[in-house]
């Protein structure tokens, strides 16, 4: 792509206007997803003609692969700057702390903007692998961060889990913290750091949390053929995005015809919308029992978060994620969707008032806390991709417990 590798350097001209095109691909790519943006439309955003981007980019998938590899190498630039700090808390601080100045210099403009993650595996062969190695290595940084005498006994599996939990609190920190004044970015990063790090737990609060009866949850299950077709398409919309998750794959996917999957719904939007209605259901259920359940704030929180987790591992799992709202088609239905699901986050941060109220959960920003919990919940989905022992037994010691007592909490 671009000039041939006997020619000369690139001239500064052809550098910016190539972190044109990447910076407005990013942006694109992000509100369409890798399958719905188009070539034609990013030239259009920067002011070219479709063969002006073609030159530097022949295929939308090599421009794609381009911007995840320069997301990556930018999050793995603030991960190095932080391995420098002497402990393990400094670094996390100083990662978080420059995590939010690169967030302020995005949305200043003096950074271009970035792609976020959610649509590698909607990248074809041999991109995603080249793309996924680069994503690997930048996830082995982030467990760098963790290695020191707090967490020296910790096993790999531990740290695996812990280095998910952290590398998706800062990517959901991108998700939200625009409802925030810029200037507040670094007040922010410092207390994602704070919880991150300590936890919530106020005096005499300790893992495991008290019992509370919050029987497990469980999809509505009126039909089985709908309920796997749901399950079918959330997790391939999840993998793929929105446009990814196309009929023949999900009826592929359970050895069905496309006429199988056309008797059970008109058209694959209302399939996704279905998926959504099924994960807010699942949400509002197990966040109704916590509220209603006995038990401190952080009992209850606790209970929550660990519910949703183990459904998330289950066979009736995953949960759709956050991020599949991007690649919805309509914007009006994307914004009804994002209302939703913040309001449901704040559900969970109104059990940590709870919590800080009754004092089981030390003083803190709730809505930030609240943020974090839902952070882990939604990566759940994702977990067995880091961590292959991770199960429903074992993922509440494993990776929900680091997220309410702190990731330099010892192993339970």
């Amino acid at each position: 792509m671009g000039p041939n590798p006997g020619e000369t350097a690139p001239t500064a001209r052809f550098q910016e206007k190539r972190e044109a095109i990447l910076g407005a691909a990013a942006l694109l790519f992000n509100e369409h997803g890798v399958r719905g943006a188009t070539l034609a439309a990013i030239a259009e955003r920067v002011g070219l003609a479709n063969n002006s981007v073609t030159y530097y980019y022949r295929k939308k998938e090599d421009l794609a692969t381009a911007c995840f590899l320069r997301a990556i190498a930018v999050f793995t630039s603030l991960m190095a700057d932080a391995a420098r700090q002497p402990t393990v808390p400094s670094r996390l601080e100083h990662f978080f702390r420059r995590h939010a100045e690169l967030l302020m210099a995005v949305r200043s403009g003096a950074h271009s903007p970035l792609i976020l993650f959610n649509d590698i595996r909607a990248l074809p062969s041999p991109q995603v692998e080249e793309v996924y190695g680069a994503y690997n290595d930048m996830f082995r940084r982030m467990r760098g961060l963790l290695e020191g005498p707090p967490t020296r006994a910790l096993p790999r599996a531990d740290l695996n889990a812990r280095a998910h939990l952290l590398i998706s609190v800062a990517h959901w920190v991108r998700a939200w913290i625009g409802r925030f004044e810029a200037d507040e970015y670094p007040r922010v990063a410092a207390r994602v750091a704070d919880i991150v790090l300590r936890g919530m737990a106020g005096a005499g609060a300790h893992w495991p949390a008290a019992p509370v009866p919050i029987a497990e949850s469980k999809a509505d299950e009126a039909s089985g053929s709908t309920e796997s077709f749901l399950r079918a398409a959330t997790a391939l919309v999840n993998e793929q995005g929105y446009r990814g998750a196309s009929v023949d794959r999900i009826a592929a996917r359970l050895n069905l015809t496309k006429g199988s999957f056309y008797h059970h719904h008109d058209n694959k939007l209302d399939l996704i919308s279905a998926c959504f209605e099924r994960t807010f259901g699942v949400l509002r259920r197990v966040l109704s029992a916590a509220e209603a359940a006995p038990g401190s704030g952080w009992d209850r929180a606790c209970a929550a978060a660990c519910a949703l987790v183990r459904f998330q591992l289950s066979a009736q799992g995953p949960l759709l994620r956050a991020t599949a709202t991007s690649a919805l088609p309509d914007a009006g239905h994307r914004a009804r969707v994002r209302r939703t699901m913040q309001g449901l986050t704040e559900r969970m941060g109104s059990m940590i008032v709870d919590g800080v109220v009754d004092g089981s959960i030390r003083p803190l920003d709730p809505a930030i806390a609240a943020q974090i919990a839902s952070a882990m919940i939604n990566a759940a989905a994702e977990l067995h991709r880091w961590v292959g022992s991770a199960t429903v037994d074992n993922v509440d010691a494993l990776y929900v417990r680091p997220a309410f007592e702190g990731v330099l909490c010892p192993p339970s």
